[in-house]
């Protein structure tokens, strides 16, 4: 298993593998043979940055069983799945902003999310791992009642894609079985979600497949599973964590 990190430090940019408190700097492309420079910093010498510089992350509604249960929803045939812009990209340890222009719900949900590692287009479910270069965490806030404020027109891109509501990391997890993991989600020292990855509709594999049909998936683009049961708002001042065994743990603050 091998944990990816992108930081900045000393004003500058850079990446590498965590090896117990200290990271080895590498240099060249994350997922295209980068190579270790042999330099090494301090965790926490460096400030954590969301862990990949994503194209476009797509994000899954209705994928948990038990949530679709709750709900009272169906099960869907396909992924269901909105894009949060490019723009709302947030790492561990960075504040989530209250929108200016919005003074409604704001929600967390816990997710664990697929980062994509090598270009991929129409593949098949059983080559879909070939493209899977690993797994962080999520933290998919939205402003909830944007969605169905409008009724001609649901608001779903809007409610997820404000500025620091795309929040993920600390890491990227190589070398994981993505079936064995659970999710959880604590707000202000509560646990509020613990779920497995088990109880999904659609697994990491089947989704990396099927939306691959639709578009061309390219290295470092995120797509966040959906979430389950246990979903809350967030007031200014809370404290969000969101956990996942082999990849630690996704720490923000909400604020105005």
């Amino acid at each position: 298993m091998t944990h990816w990190i992108r930081y900045q430090h000393a004003g500058a940019t850079g990446f590498g593998t965590i090896e117990r408190d200290r990271i080895a700097v590498h240099e060249g492309d994350m997922f295209d043979a980068p190579t270790a420079t042999g330099e090494q910093l301090q965790l926490n010498q460096v400030t954590p940055l969301a862990p990949t510089v994503a194209g476009k992350m797509l994000a899954l509604w209705n994928n948990f069983h038990a949530l679709a249960t709750k709900l009272d929803q169906e099960i869907p045939t396909e992924p269901l799945y909105f894009i949060k812009a490019n723009g709302s990209y947030l790492g561990s340890g960075a504040v989530i902003r209250k929108p200016p222009s919005y003074d409604g719900k704001v929600v967390f949900e816990g997710e664990l999310g697929i980062v994509i590692g090598r270009p991929c287009r129409a593949v098949s479910e059983a080559d879909a791992g070939d493209h899977i270069f690993g797994y962080t965490c999520i933290n998919d806030v939205t402003a909830v009642e944007l969605i169905a404020k409008d009724a001609t027109f649901a608001q779903w891109t809007r409610a997820k894609s404000f500025d620091s509501f795309g929040v993920f990391g600390p890491v990227v997890a190589t070398g994981l079985d993505a079936s064995t993991l659970s999710i959880r989600t604590v707000l202000n020292d509560q646990e509020r979600q613990n779920y497995p990855v088990s109880d999904m509709i659609f697994g990491p594999r089947k989704i990396v497949s099927m939306i691959s049909q639709d578009m061309t998936l390219h290295a470092g683009d995120v797509i966040c599973c959906g979430t389950s049961v246990g979903v809350g708002s967030m007031k200014p001042g809370s404290a969000i964590e969101v956990s996942i065994d082999g990849i630690g743990t996704l720490s923000n603050r909400y604020e105005d």
